[in-house]
């Protein structure tokens, strides 16, 4: 009689159970129905079973607080992109102008190093110039120094240019003296043929001191 009574509570106590469990699963699914609880994937066997449809999300509120969110964070990631592409197209600017910058940078100092090469140049060829004047005012006046016909076969073996500016440094020192030069003499010393020549080139290139 006791061991029967004892089956009888175990028995009852099962039945409990499982009601327990039935009513729990139920609950959960109507909740997760009624959207309090998001069991759906859980619950996806289930449903299956049973022929029920899954349900899908619930549609965001125009005004809920987690779009206005994504719409703040989208619209600020929009801005980044043209803020970045901006900062972009303003770096591809500089570089461009920098380039720019530095072909004028080369090409004014290319400049300004021909100019001084021709200044070195144009220097080179003044001081040239000074050492020769220097040199034939000092042969002419160690020629107007020794007698006429020596001072002319010193000359005749010069060339013509070299006799030319000789001469014409005679006549500038006798000038520069108020005394009469010697150059005419000189060239009355020379064969005519020599002396023709160095009258018509002195004629035709008055300033021929190069």
């Amino acid at each position: 009689m006791a061991s029967f009574g004892r089956q009888r509570v175990l028995g009852r106590a099962i039945v409990l159970f499982l009601l327990i469990l039935i009513l729990g699963a139920g609950g959960l699914v109507w909740f997760d129905y009624l959207g309090l609880l998001d069991l759906k994937d859980t619950l996806r066997p289930v449903y299956r079973a049973l022929g029920i449809k899954v349900r899908g999300p619930a549609p965001v509120s125009a005004e809920s607080p987690a779009l206005l969110e994504e719409e703040r964070i989208a619209k600020r990631m929009e801005s980044l992109q043209i803020r970045s592409e901006e900062l972009d197209k303003r770096e591809g600017e500089i570089v461009r102008k920098d380039s720019e910058v530095q072909q004028k940078v080369q090409a004014l100092e290319e400049r300004n190093k021909a100019q001084d090469d021709r200044e070195k140049s144009f220097n080179e060829t003044v001081k040239q110039y000074d050492n020769r004047k220097v040199n034939i005012d000092q042969n002419a006046a160690y020629l107007v120094s020794m007698p006429p016909k020596s001072a002319v076969a010193i000359l005749v073996g010069m060339d013509d240019q070299m006799i030319i500016d000789v001469l014409r440094s005679v006549e500038a020192q006798a000038k520069a003296a108020g005394t009469d030069s010697i150059v005419a003499y000189w060239l009355s010393l020379m064969p005519a043929d020599r002396s023709a020549t160095i009258q018509r080139k002195m004629a035709s290139k008055p300033a021929a001191l190069n």
